[in-house]
């Protein structure tokens, strides 16, 4: 025989409960999706630019000897281009005022080589050292990779924070509760009624609109999140082209929803029994 559940929460905390416990999902199934989908676009970001450099030779260097260790060593490069100075004056127009004939004067030649391996950067840093500039792109674009880390921190952060603060709610559910129903407890007591028992009552209880609110909080995120990646491919813009979620990704912001309801169960029966004891 199934055992009706002793006392219940009031209208207006339920109302409470199933707002706040959905928007807090909803917030946490943001934040996961930006971190993750940031983190993506970091890692694939790296992983594009690892083996690629750019050689310049400056106006006065010797631009020979830059031409002649490429050619030398061709076995550990998978690809090289030269910039035309035609293609350098168009990219530098923005920032250089005069003609084309001027700039040219202080534009140097420029060389993009993708390696085959990733431990030849030192070799042809070394290799350049004194006859051009070697750049490598991973290092040129550090500032973009660690404001994209930061920004996955940021979103990590603000995920731990809406668990804390439905932990918060919770237990303060659970103590308002308490002592709304004090007297309930009192007489379950006299009939040596055990805390578990009363524990699992509101786990019930908390269980049941925990689920409602957490299915509503990732439905409403959806949207939201595709649009943000919607924005994100479309911007075709450094690292925000690069973010992505992949299956796996998708999976854990499912799970997302289910997470909170049992840590959400588990806060109840934790500051229930910790109540109890204490009255």
């Amino acid at each position: 025989m199934k055992r009706p559940v002793v006392f219940s929460l009031l209208r207006e905390q339920s109302v409470f409960m199933t707002a706040i416990m959905a928007l807090l999902t909803f917030l946490s199934v943001i934040a996961l999706g930006v971190a993750i989908a940031i983190g993506t676009g970091v890692a694939r970001w790296n992983t594009q630019w690892d083996l690629m450099a750019t050689v310049q030779v400056m106006p006065g260097q010797n631009g020979a000897s830059a031409q002649k260790i490429i050619d030398s060593n061709k076995d550990k490069i998978a690809s090289v281009k030269k910039v035309s100075a035609d293609e350098m004056t168009e990219l530098m127009r923005p920032w250089i005022s005069g003609g084309g004939a001027t700039m040219k004067n202080y534009l140097p030649e420029m060389y993009e080589i993708k390696l085959n391996q990733k431990s030849d950067m030192k070799f042809f840093a070394d290799q350049f050292a004194g006859n051009a500039r070697f750049l490598p792109h991973a290092a040129a674009l550090g500032a973009a990779t660690g404001a994209g880390w930061r920004m996955v921190a940021i979103a990590s952060l603000i995920l731990v924070l809406t668990l804390g603060a439905i932990g918060v709610c919770i237990s303060f559910i659970a103590r308002n509760t308490a002592q709304l129903h004090r007297r309930e407890l009192e007489i379950l007591n006299q009939v040596g009624a055990r805390d578990s028992f009363v524990a699992h009552q509101m786990q019930i209880i908390v269980g049941k609109i925990s689920i409602v609110a957490a299915a509503a909080g990732f439905v409403a995120a959806m949207p939201v999140l595709m649009l943000i990646l919607s924005a994100a491919r479309h911007a075709r813009v450094g690292l925000m082209a690069m973010m992505g979620l992949s299956a796996g990704a998708w999976f854990a912001l499912f799970l997302m929803p289910i997470a909170i309801s049992i840590f959400a169960i588990f806060i109840t029966k934790r500051t229930t029994l910790k109540i109890l004891k204490n009255s």
